[in-house]
Protein backbone atom coordinates (compact mmCIF):
# COMPACT_ATOMS: atom_id res chain seq x y z
CA UNK A 1 0.00 0.00 0.00
CA UNK A 2 1.41 3.38 -1.00
CA UNK A 3 1.98 6.17 1.51
CA UNK A 4 0.57 9.43 0.22
CA UNK A 5 -0.76 10.35 -3.43
CA UNK A 6 -0.41 13.68 -4.73
CA UNK A 7 -4.13 14.31 -5.61
CA UNK A 8 -5.46 15.12 -8.74
CA UNK A 9 -6.07 18.91 -9.40
CA UNK A 10 -8.96 20.46 -11.46
CA UNK A 11 -8.32 23.03 -14.03
CA UNK A 12 -10.30 26.72 -13.54
CA UNK A 13 -13.15 27.22 -16.45
CA UNK A 14 -15.34 30.10 -16.90
CA UNK A 15 -18.15 27.53 -17.91
CA UNK A 16 -19.14 23.81 -17.24
CA UNK A 17 -19.05 21.14 -19.97
CA UNK A 18 -22.18 19.32 -20.92
CA UNK A 19 -22.73 15.58 -21.99
CA UNK A 20 -23.05 12.17 -20.59
CA UNK A 21 -19.19 11.83 -20.62
CA UNK A 22 -18.85 14.06 -17.67
CA UNK A 23 -20.13 13.80 -14.05
CA UNK A 24 -20.44 16.92 -11.73
CA UNK A 25 -20.13 17.35 -8.23
CA UNK A 26 -20.56 19.96 -5.52
CA UNK A 27 -17.58 21.90 -5.18
CA UNK A 28 -16.89 21.70 -1.33
CA UNK A 29 -15.43 24.66 0.81
CA UNK A 30 -13.11 22.99 3.13
CA UNK A 31 -9.90 21.14 3.07
CA UNK A 32 -9.07 18.46 0.84
CA UNK A 33 -8.24 15.33 3.01
CA UNK A 34 -7.03 12.19 2.22
CA UNK A 35 -7.79 9.29 4.51
CA UNK A 36 -5.22 5.40 4.49
CA UNK A 37 -6.88 2.81 6.21
CA UNK A 38 -4.25 -0.11 6.43
CA UNK A 39 -6.19 -2.91 8.33
CA UNK A 40 -7.44 -1.26 11.31
CA UNK A 41 -4.69 1.80 11.09
CA UNK A 42 -5.23 5.05 9.84
CA UNK A 43 -4.08 8.10 8.70
CA UNK A 44 -5.37 11.34 7.40
CA UNK A 45 -3.35 13.56 4.80
CA UNK A 46 -3.60 16.96 3.73
CA UNK A 47 -3.48 17.95 -0.14
CA UNK A 48 0.23 18.82 0.81
CA UNK A 49 1.16 15.52 2.49
CA UNK A 50 0.94 16.68 5.95
CA UNK A 51 0.00 14.48 8.94
CA UNK A 52 -3.60 15.70 10.19
CA UNK A 53 -4.71 12.39 12.12
CA UNK A 54 -5.25 13.75 15.28
CA UNK A 55 -6.90 16.82 14.22
CA UNK A 56 -9.01 14.72 11.99
CA UNK A 57 -9.58 11.34 14.43
CA UNK A 58 -13.52 11.49 14.90
CA UNK A 59 -13.36 11.17 10.92
CA UNK A 60 -10.39 8.49 10.35
CA UNK A 61 -12.50 6.59 13.48
CA UNK A 62 -15.80 6.60 11.80
CA UNK A 63 -14.17 4.91 8.40
CA UNK A 64 -14.15 1.47 10.13
CA UNK A 65 -13.61 -1.30 7.04
CA UNK A 66 -11.54 -4.16 7.11
CA UNK A 67 -8.38 -4.37 4.47
CA UNK A 68 -6.74 -1.19 2.74
CA UNK A 69 -8.12 1.79 1.33
CA UNK A 70 -7.30 5.15 0.38
CA UNK A 71 -10.05 7.96 0.05
CA UNK A 72 -10.03 11.39 -1.73
CA UNK A 73 -12.63 13.72 -0.44
CA UNK A 74 -13.31 17.10 1.62
CA UNK A 75 -13.82 17.94 5.19
CA UNK A 76 -16.00 21.02 5.48
CA UNK A 77 -18.42 22.83 8.26
CA UNK A 78 -22.07 22.92 7.30
CA UNK A 79 -23.49 26.46 8.27
CA UNK A 80 -26.14 27.52 6.49
CA UNK A 81 -26.86 24.98 4.15
CA UNK A 82 -23.39 25.20 2.40
CA UNK A 83 -20.13 24.41 3.52
CA UNK A 84 -18.34 27.12 4.77
CA UNK A 85 -14.29 27.48 5.63
CA UNK A 86 -14.37 30.10 7.96
CA UNK A 87 -16.72 28.09 10.37
CA UNK A 88 -13.83 25.44 9.55
CA UNK A 89 -11.40 27.23 10.62
CA UNK A 90 -12.79 28.23 13.75
CA UNK A 91 -13.58 24.68 14.97
CA UNK A 92 -10.25 23.52 14.19
CA UNK A 93 -8.72 26.97 15.74
CA UNK A 94 -10.80 25.68 18.85
CA UNK A 95 -9.95 21.94 18.58
CA UNK A 96 -13.28 20.30 17.77
CA UNK A 97 -14.51 18.25 15.51
CA UNK A 98 -17.77 17.55 16.24
CA UNK A 99 -18.95 19.74 13.32
CA UNK A 100 -16.50 18.47 10.99
CA UNK A 101 -18.25 16.10 7.83
CA UNK A 102 -15.89 14.48 5.33
CA UNK A 103 -17.35 14.06 1.65
CA UNK A 104 -15.29 11.38 -0.04
CA UNK A 105 -15.58 11.46 -3.62
CA UNK A 106 -13.01 9.15 -4.69
CA UNK A 107 -11.64 5.68 -3.89
CA UNK A 108 -7.83 5.67 -5.18
CA UNK A 109 -6.96 2.37 -3.21
CA UNK A 110 -9.03 -0.77 -2.00
CA UNK A 111 -6.88 -3.53 -1.48
CA UNK A 112 -5.25 -2.50 -4.81
CA UNK A 113 -4.60 0.00 -6.94
CA UNK A 114 -7.79 1.27 -8.35
CA UNK A 115 -6.18 4.97 -10.10
CA UNK A 116 -6.08 3.57 -13.31
CA UNK A 117 -9.77 2.62 -13.49
CA UNK A 118 -12.71 4.59 -14.96
CA UNK A 119 -13.74 7.83 -12.53
CA UNK A 120 -17.06 6.25 -12.78
CA UNK A 121 -16.44 2.96 -11.80
CA UNK A 122 -14.06 4.49 -9.03
CA UNK A 123 -17.45 6.36 -7.78
CA UNK A 124 -19.20 2.90 -7.80
CA UNK A 125 -16.74 0.90 -5.97
CA UNK A 126 -16.65 3.61 -2.99
CA UNK A 127 -20.21 3.70 -2.63
CA UNK A 128 -20.51 0.15 -2.66
CA UNK A 129 -17.54 0.25 -0.40
CA UNK A 130 -19.14 2.58 2.63
CA UNK A 131 -22.50 1.16 1.47
CA UNK A 132 -21.06 -2.70 2.48
CA UNK A 133 -19.52 -1.39 6.01
CA UNK A 134 -22.37 1.03 6.95
CA UNK A 135 -20.33 4.02 6.98
CA UNK A 136 -22.53 6.78 8.75
CA UNK A 137 -21.65 10.42 9.60
CA UNK A 138 -19.59 11.99 10.01
CA UNK A 139 -18.76 10.70 6.46
CA UNK A 140 -20.77 11.01 3.25
CA UNK A 141 -20.53 10.14 0.41
CA UNK A 142 -20.25 12.71 -2.91
CA UNK A 143 -22.38 12.60 -4.62
CA UNK A 144 -22.71 13.36 -8.72
CA UNK A 145 -25.08 14.02 -11.26
CA UNK A 146 -24.56 13.65 -15.29
CA UNK A 147 -25.66 15.46 -18.05
CA UNK A 148 -25.58 19.38 -18.35
CA UNK A 149 -22.69 20.69 -15.82
CA UNK A 150 -23.95 25.10 -16.71
CA UNK A 151 -27.46 24.43 -15.35
CA UNK A 152 -25.78 22.22 -12.11
CA UNK A 153 -23.49 25.24 -11.63
CA UNK A 154 -26.45 27.81 -12.35
CA UNK A 155 -28.44 25.73 -9.21
CA UNK A 156 -24.94 26.00 -7.79
CA UNK A 157 -24.98 30.06 -7.86
CA UNK A 158 -29.00 29.92 -6.70
CA UNK A 159 -27.83 28.23 -3.68
CA UNK A 160 -24.51 30.19 -2.83
CA UNK A 161 -22.70 27.37 -3.26
CA UNK A 162 -19.01 27.75 -4.23
CA UNK A 163 -19.32 26.04 -7.64
CA UNK A 164 -18.90 23.29 -9.25
CA UNK A 165 -16.09 20.14 -10.09
CA UNK A 166 -17.29 18.33 -13.48
CA UNK A 167 -15.14 15.14 -14.36
CA UNK A 168 -14.81 13.04 -17.14
CA UNK A 169 -16.35 9.75 -16.57
CA UNK A 170 -14.02 7.46 -18.40
CA UNK A 171 -10.90 9.28 -16.75
CA UNK A 172 -8.59 7.18 -14.73
CA UNK A 173 -6.67 9.13 -11.82
CA UNK A 174 -4.12 11.10 -12.13
CA UNK A 175 -1.51 13.10 -9.76
CA UNK A 176 -1.79 16.51 -11.38
CA UNK A 177 -3.66 19.06 -12.51
CA UNK A 178 -5.52 17.93 -15.39
CA UNK A 179 -8.34 18.83 -17.70
CA UNK A 180 -10.01 15.66 -16.73
CA UNK A 181 -11.29 17.61 -14.03
CA UNK A 182 -12.51 21.27 -14.54
CA UNK A 183 -13.90 23.65 -12.11
CA UNK A 184 -16.10 26.54 -12.47
CA UNK A 185 -16.68 28.61 -9.26
CA UNK A 186 -19.30 30.97 -8.21
CA UNK A 187 -18.68 34.86 -7.08
CA UNK A 188 -20.37 36.98 -6.06
CA UNK A 189 -20.27 41.40 -6.42
CA UNK A 190 -21.01 44.36 -4.77
CA UNK A 191 -20.27 48.33 -4.36
CA UNK A 192 -18.74 49.08 -0.99
CA UNK A 193 -16.92 52.42 0.16
CA UNK A 194 -13.84 52.82 0.30
CA UNK A 195 -12.37 53.92 3.84
CA UNK A 196 -8.67 53.80 3.31
CA UNK A 197 -6.02 52.63 1.11
CA UNK A 198 -2.16 51.65 1.20
CA UNK A 199 0.31 53.64 -0.96
CA UNK A 200 2.61 52.14 -3.44
CA UNK A 201 5.43 54.39 -5.28
CA UNK A 202 2.76 54.92 -8.11
CA UNK A 203 -0.23 54.35 -6.64
CA UNK A 204 -2.55 51.99 -4.16
CA UNK A 205 -1.65 48.44 -3.11
CA UNK A 206 -4.88 47.93 -1.18
CA UNK A 207 -8.28 49.60 -0.70
CA UNK A 208 -9.66 48.96 3.05
CA UNK A 209 -13.59 48.87 2.14
CA UNK A 210 -16.48 49.45 5.02
CA UNK A 211 -20.05 48.47 4.82
CA UNK A 212 -23.28 50.34 5.96
CA UNK A 213 -25.42 48.70 7.75
CA UNK A 214 -27.92 51.46 9.11
CA UNK A 215 -25.80 54.48 10.23
CA UNK A 216 -22.84 52.10 11.08
CA UNK A 217 -20.20 52.23 8.95
CA UNK A 218 -18.42 48.54 9.24
CA UNK A 219 -14.92 47.59 8.83
CA UNK A 220 -15.42 44.83 5.58
CA UNK A 221 -11.65 44.28 5.05
CA UNK A 222 -9.14 45.37 2.11
CA UNK A 223 -9.43 43.99 -1.54
CA UNK A 224 -5.35 43.86 -3.33
CA UNK A 225 -5.67 42.41 -6.83
CA UNK A 226 -7.64 43.57 -9.68
CA UNK A 227 -5.87 46.52 -11.06
CA UNK A 228 -3.06 47.47 -13.72
CA UNK A 229 -0.65 49.95 -13.15
CA UNK A 230 -2.50 52.55 -14.84
CA UNK A 231 -5.35 51.64 -13.00
CA UNK A 232 -3.59 51.94 -9.97
CA UNK A 233 -2.68 55.16 -9.98
CA UNK A 234 -5.78 56.53 -11.20
CA UNK A 235 -7.80 55.38 -8.31
CA UNK A 236 -4.61 56.54 -6.12
CA UNK A 237 -5.71 60.59 -7.88
CA UNK A 238 -8.49 59.79 -7.00
CA UNK A 239 -9.01 58.90 -3.20
CA UNK A 240 -6.05 61.99 -2.24
CA UNK A 241 -8.53 64.36 -2.93
CA UNK A 242 -10.62 62.82 -0.34
CA UNK A 243 -8.23 62.08 1.99
CA UNK A 244 -9.24 62.48 5.82
CA UNK A 245 -7.18 62.82 8.35
CA UNK A 246 -8.75 60.42 10.87
CA UNK A 247 -11.07 56.90 9.87
CA UNK A 248 -14.81 56.84 9.18
CA UNK A 249 -15.26 53.45 10.37
CA UNK A 250 -18.07 53.43 13.36
CA UNK A 251 -15.67 51.16 15.53
CA UNK A 252 -11.74 52.12 14.48
CA UNK A 253 -9.55 49.24 13.61
CA UNK A 254 -5.56 49.32 13.52
CA UNK A 255 -4.07 49.74 10.00
CA UNK A 256 -0.57 51.11 10.55
CA UNK A 257 -0.17 51.90 7.06
CA UNK A 258 -3.73 53.31 6.22
CA UNK A 259 -4.13 56.50 4.85
CA UNK A 260 -8.10 57.09 5.47
CA UNK A 261 -10.35 58.37 3.40
CA UNK A 262 -13.76 60.16 3.19
CA UNK A 263 -16.66 57.34 1.80
CA UNK A 264 -17.08 59.55 -0.91
CA UNK A 265 -15.60 56.58 -3.45
CA UNK A 266 -17.69 53.33 -4.02
CA UNK A 267 -15.70 50.28 -4.93
CA UNK A 268 -16.84 47.16 -7.39
CA UNK A 269 -15.72 44.26 -5.81
CA UNK A 270 -16.01 40.30 -6.89
CA UNK A 271 -15.38 38.21 -3.97
CA UNK A 272 -16.51 34.36 -2.52
CA UNK A 273 -18.38 34.85 0.66
CA UNK A 274 -18.26 37.10 3.68
CA UNK A 275 -16.47 35.63 6.89
CA UNK A 276 -18.53 34.95 9.92
CA UNK A 277 -16.35 37.95 11.09
CA UNK A 278 -17.75 40.25 8.63
CA UNK A 279 -14.57 39.88 6.46
CA UNK A 280 -14.79 39.67 2.67
CA UNK A 281 -13.13 36.31 1.23
CA UNK A 282 -10.87 36.57 -2.13
CA UNK A 283 -12.10 39.66 -2.81
CA UNK A 284 -11.22 41.24 -6.37
CA UNK A 285 -11.40 44.66 -7.49
CA UNK A 286 -13.41 45.65 -10.81
CA UNK A 287 -14.35 49.41 -10.86
CA UNK A 288 -14.41 52.58 -8.70
CA UNK A 289 -16.89 55.01 -8.96
CA UNK A 290 -18.54 58.26 -6.69
CA UNK A 291 -21.81 57.55 -4.44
Amino acid sequence: MPGFIKPQLATLKSKAPKGDQWLHEIKYDGYRVQVHVNSGRKKVYTRNGLDWTKRFSTIAGALDIPGQAIFDGEVVVVHEGRTNFSELQAELAAGRQYRLVYYAFDLLWRDGDLRKLPQIERKQALLDLLGENDIELPVLYGEHLIGDGQEMFEHAVKLNWEGIISKRADAPYRSERTEAWLKVKATQRGKFPVVGFVKDPSGVAALYLGRQEGNQLRYLGKVGTGWSRSVSSQIRKQLDTVVSPRSKLTKSVRKPKATWVEPTFVADIEYRDITSEGILRASSFKGLSCK
